[in-house]
């Protein structure tokens, strides 16, 4: 199937899901996350705004702060990432495509080797650890630095996802940065690098 047609019918399906079962989802790879030994440990972590029926870091997100972890949140910035501390009651504001970011300014991005983990959305994956994403490119070029060295392992990269949108294999390019591990609902799928 091509990229964009998977992608369209892979959104889709999420964005059917009711939000019950979108709450059960993310209540399942909360528990799955604290099984992580890396994500128990982390002092630093990055995570993502759900956006058209992606799973919610909001569990995960109260978790790591109520143990006294720094969460991180994305901020789009022309074509780059960049990341910014999040904090309980801070003011979030509609980017361009509608997802939810803090208020950011230059003197509070956060370098991306900073988090210990970083927990991703995406779009699909497959048993390698290639993921899908929106098709923007954000994630891979802000953790690009983990293809240069071939013994790095920091962020550990996981991502988030409905055990649905696992696919078979998924055609990685030189710039896609794959995944250390994929939490879902019903298992946590870890790579070997």
């Amino acid at each position: 199937m091509p990229i964009d047609d998977l992608r369209s019918a892979l959104r889709k399906a999420r964005e059917n899901l009711s939000g019950a079962q979108r709450e059960e989802a993310a209540g399942r790879c909360a528990q799955r996350a604290r099984a992580l030994p890396a994500l128990r440990r982390a002092r630093c972590i990055a995570a993502y705004m759900a956006h058209r029926g992606e799973i919610s870091c909001g569990p995960i997100i109260e978790w790591a702060l109520e143990r006294g972890a720094s969460v991180l949140l994305p901020v789009v910035v022309g074509r780059h990432m960049r990341f910014t501390p999040c904090h309980r009651g801070e003011t979030m504001r509609p980017n361009r495509w509608g997802i939810p970011e803090p208020e950011w300014r230059p003197r509070r991005w956060v370098s991306a080797i900073c988090p210990s983990v970083v927990l991703m959305p995406l779009v699909a994956f497959d048993s390698a650890g290639n993921r899908l994403g929106q098709g923007g490119g954000y994630y891979d070029r802000a953790f690009a630095f983990r293809s240069a060295a071939k013994h790095w392992r920091r962020p550990l990269l996981v991502g988030l996802a409905y055990e649905f949108q696992q696919v078979g294999k998924l055609n990685a390019k030189p710039t896609d940065v794959p995944l250390d591990a994929v939490l879902t609902e019903r298992q946590i799928h870890q790579f070997r690098r």
